[in-house]
């Protein structure tokens, strides 16, 4: 490896790096926000697999083990969970129901590849959109018809059955791919993208009907998991990667009025988690993002450290390595980008970095970079 790095020393200084939301005054160096994944291990050990795919579950513990030995070596901790699997007499008898997901409610279907589960959509034009919008707004009027079309009809049973056995609720419902997203895989990025210029009413109505689902669909897993309207975990979170086909004009009119209605209902305290990841070149678009207040970010490898920073002083940035950097194990090339994002985080004492990638970490991307990573931190990133 080109840079020294010590380990001890390297771990000490990561035990304080991300109090305070990464910005503490105290922490010696830039912290790390690289815990790889469990994608990773086909790669590493040389085994055959499908990192987006289904992995048997005594199979996955076997790999995450060997894993973690390799990884103690050459990052001096495991990362990946070893979750054994019960034998099948310790197994719970009930599992918990699934519900239906806000996307198909708006008539998107779920479609496994082979490899992984796409959304996939079955609008075509703006009838079938007028048509379908009408059916969720009679919905979101009706809390109980609303309820019967997002939980099956067993669902008070097998709660309770679950909750007798074990004592667990229903998760509450606090991430969702995005409203961008969402949109052009159930309506089609074309469609939606003109239909700005065609109709905008009927484009933000779409817009609103995503927002009014979305904070339903939060109020309705909210009373699922036992909480009150008063007494609740604040907290939401986006993935919106086609966020970044939008200009500014056509995200105000779009994934600005969603993101809006949710965190002012989610979290609407100065300090409640609000979160946005668009891996996508979406820097344009900082300066709407910046009315959130957000939390944390995850943005995509050509929007920069100091672009970020300069939009949202107060924000933590998760970024910005280039996954494809990453996963190239190109040493030379992760040095210069690790760098590149510690000294910007570094000017005016600017913190708030958490060093990852702008994006997945995906298979191929080996421990021996994450070490270099963690070299170029000691040796560029200490404040």
């Amino acid at each position: 490896m080109k840079l020294d790095l010590d380990l001890e020393r390297f771990w000490r200084d990561e035990e304080n790096a991300h109090d305070e939301n990464c910005f503490s005054k105290q922490a010696a160096q830039v912290a790390l926000g690289i815990r790889m994944s469990d994608e990773c291990v086909f790669a590493e050990l040389g085994e055959e697999g499908q990192p987006w795919g289904y992995t048997d579950p005594m199979r996955r513990y076997d790999l995450n083990c060997r894993y973690n030995e390799k990884a103690r070596k050459i990052v001096g901790r495991p990362l990946l969970a070893e979750n054994k699997p019960l034998p099948p007499e310790k197994r719970p008898k009930y599992s918990l129901p699934s519900a239906k997901q806000v996307p198909e409610l708006f008539g998107g279907q779920y479609v496994f590849d082979g490899n992984t589960t796409w959304l996939r959509g079955t609008i075509s034009d703006d009838d079938e959109l007028k048509k379908k919008l009408d059916e969720v707004e009679a919905l979101l009027r009706d809390p109980e018809a609303f309820r019967a079309a997002v939980l099956p009809a067993d669902w008070d049973e097998r709660c309770r059955a679950v909750y007798e056995e074990s004592g667990r609720r229903p998760g509450m419902f606090g991430w969702f791919r995005g409203p961008c997203t969402m949109a052009t895989s159930v309506y089609g990025v074309e469609n939606l993208l003109y239909l700005y210029y065609d109709d905008e009413a009927l484009y933000t109505r779409f817009a609103d009907c995503i927002g009014e689902a979305l904070v339903a669909y939060f109020d309705l897993m909210r009373a699922e998991a036992g909480y009150t309207a008063e007494n609740f975990p604040h907290g939401f979170g986006f993935a919106d990667d086609d966020s970044n086909l939008f200009t500014p004009d056509m995200y105000a009119a779009f994934g600005y009025r969603v993101l809006k209605r949710v965190f002012e209902h989610c979290s609407p305290n100065p300090g409640d988690y609000r979160y946005q990841h668009s891996d996508s070149a979406m820097g344009h678009l900082i300066p709407q993002l910046a009315d959130f207040n957000l939390t944390g970010c995850n943005f995509g490898p050509t929007v920069t450290v100091r672009e970020i920073r300069d939009g949202m002083p107060k924000t933590r940035i998760d970024g910005q390595l280039a996954p494809f950097t990453f996963m190239r194990n190109d040493e030379d090339a992760i040095i210069a980008e690790v760098r590149r994002d510690c000294e910007a985080a570094k000017v005016g004492d600017a913190r708030g970095l958490n060093l990852t990638t702008a994006g997945s970490i995906n298979n191929g991307s080996l421990l021996t970079s994450m070490r270099v990573v963690m070299a170029a931190i000691q040796n560029y990133g200490r404040y």
